[in-house]
């Protein structure tokens, strides 16, 4: 091969120029730089509100490129086929990409790795989809953490190394591949009518990330400290949308926090670990890839939950009879996003109230949200049904009626998104619902709303408490 043969960088959730180990790495080399992009059968089966975020992202980054006299390579069909092609085609000498922690994607890459090293090619995957690599961190008597607080200690005393300056360039190839036309992907198609209305909402690529980090780290701490758990202020970051499509590194925020004040702050801290815990999940999903698909507890396969149901089906459609859930499930449609306290809410009304599956929540919300992160999404629904890693000792079953009254007083969050409530002006976003919501469930603002929840929540807190405490007896009794 000759000495002037292009490498090819391999993009997954990994679309930005900033703080990029892997592309800095073949920057470096000085040999031209192919950026690829593969819409593998791993990707395909995204759900329909990722997947159309997907595209927006792609879009954009591939304007970046552009911009620094680059291309990106678009093509469909199974990673190792297209990868070969691409070599053929170019005649390149090595491909690299970023390091993707989720089961499927480890199991593709290796296979990936193995073939292209078996035809003589250098194949390297790189970091840079979380700040410390999965396995790096371990207590003294396991191979990993099953607790937060103990990873948060080991984590916080753990040097990060410092961001890598961004890409102002990329040597071209003297010939580009040919690459296929995005919108024939339709990757937005399963969107419907939603696309044109959390289109509003959504905040997409590099450029909006770092506005977006900017905005934030102009608020005081305090404002964090304070609010981030009141569901009627925009006290959080909402930077897990740029974070899922690797639009900013996790890296880069963390330095960035970390450079301001003094480090004693608690609101800066409480941030730092709400990133962190994006940490823990991935260290998880490294360590334990069960905890996508079943109870990470064993133990826990003996609980009662339901499969799908009616209720369950109310629930998806924001009309529980309870106004904080509704409303969340609503702003999830009309913003593609979904405030972290909601997701806790909605999340245990579903697992406890309703006694339904964590598993039909988690499924759900990997089809509705732009900002869905698969390790995240399984941990958050395990925590909080009961089944997964959570230090504490007991049964955690939230009520929605006392968060409702804790951190939307006022009900601006509930009003701000149901329509039904709001008297005779509901707002936009109220509104907005009956237009991204889908077609089949023949849904308008005229409607009344519930005339009673689905079950009254004393009721449903006490089935699912002695649902636990059956289960833990029969434990004790085997």
């Amino acid at each position: 091969m000759s000495d002037h043969s292009p490498v090819l960088f391999w993009f997954r959730r990994d679309l930005r120029l900033s703080d990029h180990p892997g592309l800095s790495a073949c920057r470096a080399s000085g040999a031209p730089v192919i950026p690829v992009f593969i819409l593998d059968p791993e990707t395909e089966v995204l759900g329909a509100a990722a997947k159309w975020r997907l595209e927006l992202s792609i879009t954009d980054f591939r304007d970046r490129l552009q911009a620094i006299g680059s291309e990106l390579i678009l093509r469909r069909g199974p990673a190792k086929e297209m990868l070969l092609e691409l070599i053929e085609e170019t005649g390149a000498r090595e491909v690299h990409w970023s390091r993707y922690y989720m089961p499927e994607a480890i199991a593709r890459d290796k296979d990936v790795k193995a073939t292209l090293k078996n035809a003589g090619l250098r194949a390297e995957s790189h970091p840079g989809h979380t700040i410390i690599e999965p396995w790096i961190l371990s207590p003294a008597s396991s191979d990993h953490f099953r607790v937060y607080s103990p990873y948060w200690r080991a984590f916080k005393a753990t040097e990060i190394t410092p961001v890598i300056p961004g890409i102002k360039d990329l040597p071209a190839p003297e010939i580009w591949p040919r690459s296929d036309d995005l919108t024939e992907w339709r990757m937005g198609a399963a969107m419907n009518r939603g696309a044109d209305v959390v289109a509003r909402h959504a905040c997409v690529g590099e450029k909006a990330a770092f506005e977006r980090l900017d905005g934030f780290l102009d608020k005081p701490w305090s404002a964090y400290q304070d609010g981030r758990d009141r569901l009627d202020l925009g006290a959080t970051s909402h930077l897990s949308e740029n974070l899922t499509y690797g639009e900013i590194s996790p890296r880069t925020i963390w330095q960035r926090v970390c450079e301001i004040g003094s480090g004693k702050e608690k609101g800066r801290e409480m941030f730092l670990k709400e990133l962190v815990w994006r940490e823990f999940s991935y260290h998880l999903i490294y360590h334990t890839p069960h905890i996508m698909e079943r109870n990470w507890r064993p133990e826990w396969d003996a609980f009662p939950w339901r499969a799908d149901n009616e209720q369950a089906e109310l629930w998806r459609k924001g009309l529980t009879g309870e106004p904080i859930i509704d409303a969340a499930m609503r702003q999830m449609y009309v913003t593609g996003t979904m405030h972290n306290r909601a997701r806790m809410l909605v999340a245990s009304y579903l697992t406890k109230h309703l006694m339904t599956d964590w598993k039909i929540g988690m499924d759900w919300f990997a089809e509705c949200l732009i900002d869905w992160d698969p390790a995240a999404n399984a941990m958050g629904w395990q925590w909080v049904a009961g089944s997964g890693p959570d230090a504490a000792p007991f049964f955690r079953v939230f009520n929605p009626a006392t968060q409702a009254e804790k951190f939307d007083p006022e009900a601006d969050y509930r009003t701000r998104y149901v329509a039904e409530l709001a008297g005779n002006n509901p707002g936009e976003e109220a509104l907005a619902y009956f237009d991204a919501c889908p077609r089949s469930w023949g849904l308008e603002p005229t409607q009344n709303y519930p005339h009673a929840p689905l079950i009254e929540l004393t009721q449903g807190r006490k089935r699912a408490l002695e649902a636990h405490q059956h289960m833990v007896k029969n434990k004790t009794e085997t």
